[in-house]
């Protein structure tokens, strides 16, 4: 069976494979669709890419000092000595170049040969650019980091025509420690790439980077992680143990970790019964229970509270927001807060983080986040935010009908004066 992320079968004519996909991206812009000779990585980027204008060239989001303090701060500036050693050859010889990206597919570094990295600014293929899919459009890093998976992206199946020239692979890099996407490694230059080679290439580099990484760490205690997002009972993650809690010990998790400085048995019983619902025995079971779970090591009683490090999905969420990291706040946020659950401390926060989170995104104007925001289960009934992706949309843009056609059917549902909200979405 044929390698999906690689571009070429064997023995394929590149000329002839590049004039099929690219009469299929054209059709892909005028039709919406992707003919079926695509391959099925290539279509599903298209798809998410489809809200950009097909000449764009990414913008570029870190220059002079800030980007020097950026990459110096970031994970793999370690890391660049190795990438150097087994990339560094290919990207003097000429014709390639070698990329580090960021887990938000901003370019770290970008080395090679000074004819051709002068031809790659064209397209802005420099460091501090923005190079993830909802600013660039299907491309090798980018592509890596949304599906994270080392792929090759060829020449025509790029969805900027800037970029149709290049052919580039790329492989996703992760924390050894917690999994956690760090960033890709890339290798662009011309067709001649488009060859198993180059793909095994940058995967073994990945792999050595973070075989490096896990050899540098220091050895820390276990980290607890905490994922509440998106879900109605929460999973815990202790090294290597993975514990999916029921939906009362979830709930008193999240108030948990929502409250480092620890809470009373009283106040925890209205966070999540309410006032007119105390139940000081059946709390305490409750933890008694949960302390059972999680082990006598990580739950602290009078006052109760956490113990150790921990980490979770929600507050890195508004973490970044504070950081006015939109972008990354909107990537790390698969759902709201237990979603299921009617405890009323869970409530507030979920409120908190979903409303911190689309005021970000409003504020911001950026139609690619707003039509994230708008598919999320959250946002799919925010009749604000679907004027504001209206308005963000060029006139010709493949999405802008299916956002003029909800702003409808909320209007109905909502009751709302229709020729009042159309106006503001024309304006």
């Amino acid at each position: 069976m044929a390698d999906p992320w690689l571009a070429l079968e064997f023995g394929a004519d590149p000329a002839e494979r590049i004039a099929q996909v690219g009469a299929a991206h054209e059709a892909f812009l005028t039709g919406g669709r992707a003919p079926n000779r695509v391959r099925e990585v290539v279509r599903r980027s298209w798809e998410r890419s489809a809200l950009l204008d097909p000449e764009t060239t990414p913008p570029v989001e870190l220059t002079d000092d800030a980007l020097q303090r950026y990459r110096a701060a970031h994970p793999l500036a370690r890391v660049l000595p190795l990438f150097r050693d087994l990339l560094g050859g290919i990207a003097q010889d000429g014709a390639h170049l070698m990329a580090v990206c960021d887990a938000y597919g901003r370019l770290l570094w970008v080395e090679g040969h000074p004819g051709v990295l002068r031809h790659a600014e064209r397209m802005n293929f420099v460091p501090g650019a923005r190079w993830d899919e909802p600013h660039a459009g299907t491309n090798a890093p980018g592509t890596a980091l949304a599906v994270d998976h080392s792929v090759q992206i060829f020449a025509t199946e790029h969805f900027s025509r800037r970029v149709q020239r290049w052919t580039c692979a790329a492989a996703p890099i992760h924390d050894p420690a917690t999994g956690r996407l760090l960033g890709a490694v890339d290798i662009t230059g011309g067709d001649h790439l488009a060859n198993p080679q180059s793909l095994a290439l940058v995967r073994a580099t990945a792999r050595a980077a973070e075989a490096f990484l896990a050899g540098a760490a220091p050895v820390e205690p276990d980290v607890v992680h905490v994922s509440a997002l998106g879900r109605d009972e929460a999973e815990l993650r202790i090294g290597e143990r993975r514990i999916r809690l029921g939906r009362r010990h979830s709930e008193l998790l999240v108030l948990l970790v929502d409250h480092p400085e620890g809470r009373t048995g009283e106040q925890l019983g209205l966070d999540l019964y309410g006032d007119d619902r105390l139940h000081p025995v059946t709390l305490r079971a409750e933890l008694s229970r949960l302390r059972r779970v999680l082990g006598p090591e990580l739950l602290d009683s009078r006052p109760y509270r956490l113990r150790g490090r921990v980490r979770s999905d929600f507050r890195t969420v508004t973490d970044l927001l504070e950081r006015g990291d939109a972008a990354g706040a909107l990537d790390a946020y698969p759902g709201s807060l237990l979603p299921g659950s009617d405890a009323p401390g869970v409530t507030r926060l979920r409120r908190l983080v979903d409303g911190q989170l689309r005021a970000a995104v409003l504020a911001g104007a950026d139609p690619a986040l707003l039509a994230a925001w708008t598919a999320t289960p959250a946002g799919t009934d925010d009749l604000a935010a679907w004027e504001a992706l209206a308005r963000a949309l060029p006139p010709g843009a493949p999405r802008r009908p299916l956002a003029v056609t909800r702003i409808r059917q909320l209007l109905d549902e909502y009751d709302v004066g229709r020729a009042t909200s159309l106006q503001r979405t024309r304006n």
